[in-house]
């Protein structure tokens, strides 16, 4: 039987994408540490999902801490001979939290997904190796381009190669802002790609817009559409930080993205870097994602405004996921934002009722 890791398969994409391999008969190893809950408290707890893992057949869970170089050798090589797959889906995601702890952001963002790739290089390098990147790689330097307001939202101006299509991989990620956590995440974007490129290994950066769905257990400080509707189901007051609540993000529902990665998987290629998200379809600013959540749960969100933006924060980001819809044209997005968000509403009010 053909084996595939997943490293935060307790977590939005890692448990979508375990399901989905374990559909495709892989025996899945999922590596889970819940440092979710660290992270974010009670409400990022992703335990009720490890168990409900752990109760499919074929399905292996590993309490492996990514930094322990020494354990996630061990795990890879215990593997290897079936070993055809790895699906790197475990962070510390936040720009908020990383600014508290540097060290041990950095240590699972940048350091984790290094000893993943060398214990790969040294016991199953044909493996290909999928990293759950960010658009944060890029800093703030989408700030950069010519916005103009709208009445809900920021635009590029209307003749920026931008404006159709959103953000390509060619835009730079130097000289810019990114906070320490868009510091961490590029530092193992770039590792995944030397790895790829020196040791001529199956390896992609998957730089991700906003990746939700209805397995998200949204927090305060991470996974904003599954928390915003949150509050709005339970009456939680919610803050939205800076760019007068216009700033816009695309969203892609995690089966979307799990079917990407399958994609790439089954044809994969060294060292590529994907923009992936939900395009311009699937894009809305803080007030249009407000107003949708209150219309799909028949109620009124309470929040508030606070002029401080989030450091590194973008204005405007949405992705162009033109180069992947190249490399695998048979890859197509299923769900739209209003389908996605009519899930996370079903999902959480079975959470407030059961």
């Amino acid at each position: 039987m053909k084996t595939a890791i997943v490293t935060g398969s307790a977590g939005l994409i890692g448990s979508e994408a375990a399901r989905r391999l374990l559909e495709e008969g892989y025996h899945v190893v999922g590596v889970d540490n819940n440092m979710r809950q660290y992270f974010f408290g009670a409400d990022g707890s992703t335990e009720g999902m490890r168990r409900e893992l752990a109760a499919l057949k074929n399905y292996q869970h590993a309490s492996v801490d990514i930094r322990d170089q020494a354990g996630v050798a061990r795990l890879v090589a215990d593997h290897a001979p079936s070993l055809k797959l790895i699906v790197h889906a475990a962070a510390q995601p936040s720009h908020d939290w990383a600014a508290r702890e540097p060290h041990t952001d950095f240590g699972i963002n940048a350091v984790g997904t290094l000893n993943l790739l060398e214990a790969a290089r040294q016991h199953a390098r044909e493996a290909t190796f999928t990293f759950l990147s960010t658009n944060k790689v890029y800093g703030d330097r989408p700030n950069t381009l010519p916005l103009r307001e709208e009445a809900t939202r920021w635009e590029v101006e209307p003749d920026h190669p931008y404006r159709a299509r959103g953000i390509d991989e060619g835009m730079s990620i130097d000289q810019t802002t990114h906070s320490l956590f868009g510091a961490s995440k590029a530092a193992a974007d770039l590792l995944v790609q030397e790895y790829g490129r020196y040791f001529s290994m199956p390896t992609a950066c998957f730089r991700g817009g906003c990746l939700t769905g209805p397995r998200h257990a949204g927090a305060r400080l991470h996974g904003f559409l599954a928390y915003l509707m949150k509050c709005c189901i339970d009456g939680t007051p919610y803050t939205v930080c800076g760019y007068k609540a216009k700033q816009v993000r695309d969203n892609i529902h995690s089966h979307d993205l799990v079917e990407a990665l399958l994609a790439f998987h089954a044809a994969p290629r060294p060292a590529e870097v994907y923009n992936i998200g939900g395009g311009r379809a699937n894009s809305c600013s803080m007030l249009e994602a407000i107003a949708l959540c209150e219309r799909v749960a028949g109620r009124s969100l309470k929040w508030e405004y606070s002029e401080q933006n989030r450091i590194g924060d973008h204005i405007w980001w949405i992705s162009d996921t033109g180069k992947f819809e190249r490399h695998y044209p048979g890859w197509r997005q299923r769900y739209s934002l209003e389908e996605t968000v009519r899930e996370i509403f079903e999902a959480n009010r079975r959470r407030a009722t059961a």
